[in-house]
């Protein structure tokens, strides 16, 4: 493995920076290839098999060109669905991003939690999976929030959103069926934690949002076993699908990321 061989963090958008954003917090100086699907964004609305031939394509053409020592699906919904395909059509490690239901339920007081994502990941049986190996017997409250997907890459185009979109998922959720007393919501898609203070704003005093970032972050710097504190300081690149003139739009936010660099695939 080249010492400059970079960490890979794949997602349909720029959702994935909620997981770039606590990796550098970690490892400043981590060698970053940022890759976002734009021309198959939104992901959340696809079925699965689309998405099972789409990511797996996908990411074998991003590591032959660019060669990671390790790849992230930065994607709640990619990771529910083509994880197993990816690792297994992949030599190098995958790690994959899944709703943080296991801390929740360690933190949660009510015993009800929320649980914000995509449609397609909250249909997905490995959330099911997940509530029953580590729900410590919590009632989990789903709704799908396909708008807040579009809400995050608007915020990074550096456009206004409306707040009644924020105040709508939050009342949907609340008016859920057994939702009374939900303390903590879990943000079950990368792009959610982007709009945290959004969310919070519209949130009645007292529930708490959680997302994953940080423990992912810490899985990556594990398996890459180094913190790259001995690398020098590096330009991040960022890789779209679709026209150049769509990651163009978001320069000015990537900047903060370390992300200076543009290609299309």
């Amino acid at each position: 493995m080249l010492p400059a061989a970079p960490i890979l963090l794949f997602d349909s958008g720029v959702g994935g920076l909620s997981i770039l954003r606590a990796l550098k917090k970690a490892a400043p100086h981590a060698p970053i290839v940022y890759a976002a699907d734009f021309a198959g964004l939104p992901y959340g609305s696809k079925t699965e098999a689309e998405i099972a031939a789409r990511v797996p394509a996908l990411l074998g053409r991003l590591v032959e060109r660019y060669r990671p020592r390790l790849v992230t699906i930065a994607c709640n919904t990619a990771s529910t669905i083509a994880l197993p395909a990816v690792r297994a059509a992949l030599d190098i490690p995958v790690v994959g991003t899944v709703p943080a239901v296991k801390p929740a339920a360690l933190q949660t007081r009510s015993g009800v939690i929320g649980l914000i994502g995509t449609e397609a990941t909250i249909r997905q049986t490995y959330v099911d999976n997940l509530l029953r190996e580590h729900g410590r017997g919590a009632t989990l409250i789903r709704i799908a929030a396909p708008e807040l997907v579009e809400a995050a890459e608007r915020k990074l185009r550096g456009q206004a959103n409306d707040t009644a979109v924020f105040a709508g998922v939050i009342g949907r959720l609340l008016a859920a069926p057994d939702a009374e007393g939900m303390d903590i919501v879990v943000l079950a898609c990368t792009h959610f934690p982007l709009l945290t203070a959004e969310l919070a704003a519209a949130a009645p005093p007292g529930l708490r949002f959680i997302d994953g970032a940080d423990g992912i972050a810490r899985r990556i710097l594990h398996l890459c076993e180094t913190d790259f504190a001995d690398a020098p300081p590096a330009d991040g690149l960022f890789v779209s699908t679709g026209s150049g003139l769509d990651a163009s739009r978001y320069a000015e936010a990537l900047l903060p990321y370390g992300l200076t660099r543009f290609e299309t695939l």
